[in-house]
């Protein structure tokens, strides 16, 4: 099919409705238009197309053979341009919409949300992918992420959602048969919980921290733990450092309820690790789905962390 002929389908639809209507006021009419543009669109298409699609006279329209046949091809589009506008140009947001989310962040800070959006939006269905490996947004068709790291992809779009470091972290039952660290050296002296993707070749556990208050560009301490636990799940990590296996990198936002609890304890707080960005990331900016856009502008604005 041409380009010029995919152009004149809504004016295909047009003659449709002049047909079915008998006149071009009719036409006019249901089309929330005026006689004078819907007559101005007949002309035109009967020009593009090279025949005379209708006879004008001052008492009625007359159909000619061609006409005739056009309009067996065209009579349904009225109806398929309605239901196409109907999908695209919801007036209620509906449909599913797909995010995938770390573990620990899907369970303790998306969660909380996901009731009140459910209040506002009840036709809008989820889709939950909690995973702590990186996926693949457009080759696996999800329409939102939300990640550590902001996207070197330029066909992605994020929007900033925390910034935070991670802290040192322990179980008091840990720090009191191993003992607290009292200097940087002395950590090195410890049992550690890494976290290590799957994704990430197995090396030898070197942990790169900087001084509270010092930016990325900072020569890092750098420390080499004799002994180490790894997981390449952050919630597991966290569950580890707080049965007391050693002392693990934990992001302070996420381990509130257990510090006022006081079933982890801050180990040498004038260290932090690297600042970590956490990002709302979706394929495009344009065009976006009501139901993905609902979704977006409720998580920005609910504050997750």
């Amino acid at each position: 099919m041409s380009t010029i002929e995919v152009a004149q389908l809504r004016a295909l639809a047009v003659f449709a409705l002049v047909i079915e209507g008998g006149s071009f006021a009719e036409a006019a009419r249901r089309l929330g238009s005026s006689r004078s543009r819907v007559s101005e669109q007949i002309a035109a298409l009967e020009q593009q197309l090279g025949v005379r699609l209708i006879q004008r006279s001052t008492r009625k329209l007359s159909v000619t053979a061609e006409g005739k046949a056009v309009y067996e091809q065209a009579r349904l589009l009225p109806d398929i341009l309605t239901e196409v506008a109907r999908v695209t140009q919801q007036e209620q947001p509906c449909g599913r919409v797909s995010l995938t989310v770390n573990v620990d962040v899907g369970i303790n800070h998306l969660l909380p949300v996901l009731r009140e959006f459910e209040q506002r939006y009840p036709e809008i269905e989820l889709d939950l992918i909690l995973d702590d490996e990186r996926r693949d947004l457009i080759a696996e068709q999800i329409d939102l992420s939300i990640r550590v790291g902001i996207p070197q992809d330029s066909s992605l779009i994020a929007r900033v959602l925390h910034r935070e470091a991670p802290a040192l972290f322990a179980s008091r039952a840990y720090l009191q048969r191993a003992g607290t660290p009292q200097t940087i050296e002395a950590l090195n002296h410890h049992h550690w919980v890494d976290l290590k993707l799957s994704s990430v070749p197995p090396v030898m556990s070197v942990q790169h921290l900087y001084h509270q208050g010092a930016v990325a560009e900072t020569a890092p301490v750098s420390l080499q733990p004799a002994f180490s636990h790894r997981c390449n799940s952050p919630l597991m990590v966290q569950q580890m450092v707080q049965a007391g296996m050693g002392i693990g990198l934990l992001l302070p936002a996420t381990v509130q309820p257990q510090l006022a609890a006081g079933l982890l304890v801050p180990v040498c707080p004038q260290l932090r690790g690297k600042e970590l960005t956490f990002a709302l990331v979706y394929p495009s900016r344009h065009q976006l789905p009501l139901r993905t856009r609902c979704l977006v502008e409720h998580l920005l604005a609910a504050e997750l962390f």
